[in-house]
């Protein structure tokens, strides 16, 4: 009977993981809003400003849908194809936490703004799509947020982020290449290391 329950838990796992695998960009990044906002609603720390609820939430509900080393490679350009697999690594660690901390930042900020998705134009054959949304807010222009999701890890995954016509991936771009051509990567990952740790 222990060793049924356990099949049948691992069974579960199972076809969980692979329900989330198999959700279309449109739907996974509707739940991820969802369950994000569902998790910032049912919890009043979180609401309160709770730094380490906030990072978890993050952690837990938004980081797991990126494709880290897509989202490094359009960053650094040609930069990633000299960088050396350590100088990869480390960039990839504190790039995912940079972006940790801002997603922290802008779930602290929330109050009850609603999301809006627009229908999302694909095909079967389609390794990149385009899902685009407004965020609502009271009194205020909407403000347009498209996420641009690939497939090429076997699932779909954000590799950017265009806010307003914002793109995350040029922007951080454009803040990173100078530091890399004057400086070099050490220094870029180095300069990064110390933010996240609240360092000037």
């Amino acid at each position: 009977m222990k060793k049924y329950l356990i099949k049948l838990f691992l069974l579960i796992i199972f076809f969980s993981c692979n329900s989330i695998a198999a959700l279309g960009p449109e739907e996974l990044v509707k739940k991820t809003a969802e369950d994000v906002i569902f998790a910032i609603k049912a919890d009043q720390e979180i609401q309160k400003g709770n730094k380490e609820k906030i990072y978890k939430l993050a952690e837990e509900k938004i980081l797991p849908n990126f494709d880290f080393e897509k989202v490094a490679r359009l960053v650094l350009g040609r930069a990633w194809r000299s960088a050396s697999d350590d100088q990869k690594k480390g960039f990839i660690i504190e790039f995912r936490t940079l972006l940790l901390k801002t997603y922290a930042v802008a779930l602290s900020k929330y109050k009850d703004q609603k999301i809006e998705f627009k229908p999302t134009r694909m095909s079967d054959t389609d390794e990149i799509v385009i899902v685009k949304s407004e965020i609502i807010q009271s009194g205020a222009q909407p403000i347009r947020v498209n996420y641009a999701l690939s497939k090429s890890t076997g699932k779909w995954l954000v590799f950017d982020i265009v806010i307003e016509g914002v793109s995350l991936v040029t922007n951080y771009r454009s803040q990173f290449s100078g530091v890399i051509k004057k400086n070099g990567m050490d220094t870029l990952i180095k300069r990064l290391a110390k933010k996240n740790k609240g360092k000037k």
